[in-house]
């Protein structure tokens, strides 16, 4: 099977974000784990520990990460978005499956952004932390995670259909 102009345009925005992901776990360093805890925190109290757990170097790791964590997740939409065309070039998708792949990738990199608009305004203004805050940008950053991998499985499990189908020919 020959890729075509959309299976290239997918291979190379997921190439780009695989790129951007390494680049912000080069930037992150050690205090990568820091990231996650931070989205999946549910407490000013939990937020301010995991600030506090972090040294001068990691605070200037975590704060750098957000500059290029502010392209990612156009980065990953797009590259969503084109395995959707792909996908529904080599196999029908439903109406509702088609509009989910392209509205769940945007709704997604927009958390994205708003997690990293909170999470760069709170490493500096620690007085601003709270428990609403807090569990506001966890929702939003679950619902973020739940829409891109969500597609990405959805994507996942129809290709794997379409090579298994192609391979059996």
């Amino acid at each position: 099977m020959t890729p075509s102009a959309l299976d290239r345009r997918m291979l190379g925005w997921s190439a780009l974000f695989v790129v951007s992901q390494a680049n912000i776990a080069r930037l992150l360093g050690p205090a990568a784990p820091k990231v996650l805890e931070v989205q999946t925190a549910w407490s000013a109290r939990r937020y301010r520990q995991i600030l506090a757990s972090m040294d001068e170097t990691e605070i200037a790791r975590f704060r750098s990460h957000y500059f290029p964590d502010f392209v990612h997740p156009a980065i990953y939409a797009i590259a969503l978005r084109a395995g959707a065309r792909s996908l529904a070039a080599k196999t029908p998708l439903s109406p509702s499956a088609t509009t989910a792949l392209a509205v769940a990738p945007v709704v997604s990199a927009g958390g994205d952004y708003i997690e990293n608009i909170v999470g760069l305004m709170l490493v500096d203004n620690r007085e601003q932390i709270t428990d609403t805050v807090v569990r506001a940008t966890t929702v939003v950053s679950t619902v973020k995670w739940i829409l891109a991998i969500g597609s990405l499985a959805y994507l996942g499990q129809g290709f794997l259909r379409v090579w298994t189908k192609a391979l059996l020919r």
